[in-house]
């Protein structure tokens, strides 16, 4: 990790005296009020698809909170999370908010956990899809040849193939983990899982795609998007500052003016981090103010 955090800083190094932010501020300037609100309402469903995952926590461990506060703590972790970082919003925040609702250890560590993995799996879905079909051509100065990305790609997909044969071969075999009970997901469950993360990083691929205007086609968007979201997560850096505009001036600057593109990485980064946290503050405070501990105790549906 240490080393992809210098190669990111060179990748920023190498760009930042490069980029047209002159041009990036007119191009914000000079977006349509109609593109800004899709992306708007591209961003807004996707955090609100996002919140559906813990969901699938919530019948995995069937636990009693409601389904729109279950949902209502997953798209408040979700934007602390993009913008403080997956330790503060995904795991702390997430788990605070379940505990003063009355649920254990164990059931928030599962919730945590399917959540993460509903998100991780959709990703090797979609990623992996993508790179093995060859559809993305990787620019000469990216040190990976188009037929590694293609076998990494077969790899990336190989993760939810075995995570839905193991939910095959051993749903409803229970381990001891740490003195914990654990067990996996129904295959049915699973699917659902991976339907549920493999549209909302499409949808993602999706509001990049309106802000760049159509200047690149659609695979070659959310194949960045996808290589800038693992890196974000590998530097950890809050918001990922920086990493997501140096993987896009890397991978698209010879195909979109700078100016464009560092005006539509911008609006991505208002739209996708800045807005959604406006909106996960004040379910936080409605949260904390309306905790229940009893509200947990009961079997959901």
């Amino acid at each position: 990790m240490p080393a992809l955090g210098l190669l990111v800083l060179a990748m920023l190094i190498s760009h930042a005296h490069k980029v047209d932010w002159a041009g990036a501020w007119a191009a914000l300037k000079r977006y349509p009020g109609t593109v800004l609100l899709e992306a708007s309402i591209l961003a807004l469903a996707s955090h609100a698809l996002y919140g559906c995952f813990d969901l699938t926590g919530r019948h995995h461990t069937k636990h009693g909170l409601p389904v729109m506060r279950t949902w209502a703590i997953a798209v408040a972790s979700y934007g602390f999370n993009l913008n403080l970082g997956s330790l503060v919003g995904g795991v702390a925040l997430r788990a605070r908010l379940y505990a003063r609702d009355g649920l254990d250890e164990t059931k928030v560590g599962q919730i945590i956990a399917m959540s993460l993995s509903t998100n991780w799996l959709g990703y090797g879905l979609v990623a992996g899809g993508l790179f093995a079909s060859g559809m993305l051509k990787l620019p000469t100065s990216v040190p990976l040849s188009n037929g590694m990305l293609q076998i990494i790609g077969i790899g990336l997909m190989l993760l939810p193939v075995a995570y839905l044969g193991a939910c095959l071969r051993w749903h409803g075999a229970t381990w001891k983990v740490r003195g914990k009970s654990v067990h996996l997901p129904t295959p049915r469950l699973a699917l659902v899982q991976l339907a549920l993360s493999a549209s909302n990083w499409c949808l993602m691929g999706t509001l990049m795609y309106l802000l760049l205007g159509g200047s690149v086609s659609y695979a070659h968007v959310l194949g960045v998007l996808l290589a800038a979201s693992v890196v974000g997560v590998c530097v950890p850096i809050p918001a990922g500052l920086g990493v997501l505009e140096a993987v896009y001036l890397a991978l698209l600057s010879g195909q979109v003016p700078q100016g464009k593109l560092m005006g539509a990485v911008l609006a991505y980064r208002a739209l996708y981090y800045l807005l959604p946290l406006a909106i996960a503050l004040g379910l936080y405070v409605y949260l904390e103010k309306t905790a229940d501990p009893n509200a947990g105790q009961a079997e959901g549906a």
